[in-house]
């Protein structure tokens, strides 16, 4: 994960105030690296975006513009749907955190009924749209969409009561999916307490995650691994061995 620095080469982007043409503007359509079926509006670079985007908010510390690009985690968890589609074809799927909605877009194309993207940056649900028009997914909801999006918070999820609207389409859900969610304290334990809610519920949990640290050990199961190739820009080695894990129901 990209941790601030000064990048005196980094662009001095002043993108424009709609979001739409905010994230066209500061990106470019190509093939995900490891996930080339599905196509995403990636960045070139993090910093200068990272500072666009906190220009446009006008807030200062703001978390990076993780929906400008794909993260192992995701992009592992996308092969996997995509090579064993029968995970999610047919079903009601909700995937949190969907940042750039790789994952959202993988589990369309393999044939889900309904997918709700999740994610608490407003930035990353327009991406996922973009994107989901790239790959000829419908957004809306059902029957005629195939992706809708909803901003929603992780940390709030996992406190909130099982009648709040969000945390009901999480219940209802029969796979509930969470690409490289473990990077930061709160987050991971949030997202845990959000998937043991879910596979209560009786749904299918499965997690991609490259080893980040707040995985919590001996909690997931192991379904699928896979050497994922990464930016230099935003992890510490070329390739990120990244594993695809479910989670099983707790006694």
């Amino acid at each position: 994960m990209p941790h601030r620095t000064h990048d005196p080469a980094a662009p001095d982007h002043e993108g424009p105030d709609d979001a739409t043409a905010f994230v066209r503007a500061l990106t470019r359509p190509c093939a995900t690296p490891f996930v080339p079926e599905v196509v995403l509006h990636v960045a070139a670079e993090p910093y200068g975006l990272w500072q666009a985007t906190e220009d446009r908010s006008g807030v200062q510390g703001a978390p990076p513009p993780f929906w400008a690009f794909p993260w192992p985690g995701g992009a592992a968890l996308a092969r996997h749907l995509l090579e064993a589609p029968d995970a999610v074809a047919g079903r009601l799927v909700v995937d949190l955190g969907c940042g750039s909605g790789l994952v959202s877009i993988a589990a369309a194309l393999a044939g889900a009924a309904h997918v709700l993207a999740l994610d608490l940056d407003p930035l990353a649900l327009t991406a996922t749209a973009l994107n989901a028009g790239l790959n000829g997914v419908t957004v809306g909801a059902p029957p005629a969409g195939r992706l809708a999006t909803a901003v929603a918070d992780v940390v709030a999820m996992a406190q909130a009561a099982d009648g709040d609207p969000l945390v009901a389409r999480l219940l209802a859900a029969d796979v509930v999916l969470a690409g490289d969610l473990f990077f930061e304290r709160s987050l991971a334990a949030a997202t845990l307490t959000v998937l043991r809610r879910a596979v209560a519920a009786g749904a299918v949990v499965l997690a991609g995650d490259p080893g980040r640290t707040y995985l919590p050990p001996d909690t997931f199961t192991p379904v699928a691994a896979f050497d994922v190739p990464v930016a230099a820009a935003l992890e510490d080695a070329p390739v990120r061995r990244t594993r695809v894990l479910t989670l099983p129901p707790t006694g």
